[in-house]
């Protein structure tokens, strides 16, 4: 059975927070996604307030710690990644911005991405096209299609005839991310693709 990692990163700065909420609940529909065709699903958080430290750190030294770096190569190496920022001044917080500042723009090519922002009003919702999507696809990430904003008021509410309900997009975004991930040819499966061409170069060798 493969097993597919995914990663969930919340630039949440409280204990608990909606945002560390919202990406746990996107990382279970997208795993229970995968689990219903027959995936095994590694799944870890990373918890951006715990690195705040060392990322400002990093931007005055150049150099990573050890924990800093641990995350960055989470992220990087994952199958799939849900990214969720509370939103700050009507956009990502600066501490979401400056955690992925220090990834390569190549580690994330074509890697599946679910975005996702938590708000006190659902006036902000507009943050996941205008400053989200955007930072992904310098990024060259695939972006999937349903983008997940939940407002204060969103938790506990069942939507109404014009609007999905949290829960619903939740599902939906989670399928979408699954999917995505599930379609992708496997790093491992590329790797494989070359063992053959390096041991015809190697049998060519003359001793």
């Amino acid at each position: 059975m493969q097993t597919l990692k995914l990663v969930a990163v919340s630039a949440g700065l409280s204990a608990p927070s909606s945002t560390r909420l919202l990406a746990d609940r996107l990382l279970q529909a997208a795993r229970y996604r995968l689990a219903e065709q027959e995936y095994a699903v590694d799944v870890q958080v990373v918890e951006l307030r715990d690195l705040a430290l060392d990322i400002a750190k990093n931007f005055v030294t150049g150099f990573p710690s050890e924990k800093l770096q641990d995350a960055i190569d989470t992220v990087t190496g994952a199958d799939g990644v849900i990214a969720v920022t509370p939103v700050f001044t009507a956009s990502y917080s600066g501490l979401f911005k400056s955690f992925f500042d220090l990834i390569d723009p190549a580690a994330l090519t074509g890697t599946p991405v679910l975005v996702g922002a938590t708000g006190g009003t659902a006036r902000h919702s507009l943050v996941l096209d205008h400053a989200l999507r955007p930072l992904f696809a310098y990024l060259r990430a695939h972006v999937v299609p349903t983008a997940v904003y939940a407002a204060s008021e969103d938790w506990g509410s069942g939507g109404d005839e014009y609007t999905d309900g949290l829960p619903s997009r939740i599902t939906r975004a989670g399928h979408e991310l699954a999917d995505a991930v599930a379609a992708r040819p496997s790093r491992r499966a590329d790797e494989d693709e070359i063992v053959p061409f390096e041991k015809q170069l190697a049998d060519l060798r003359l001793d």
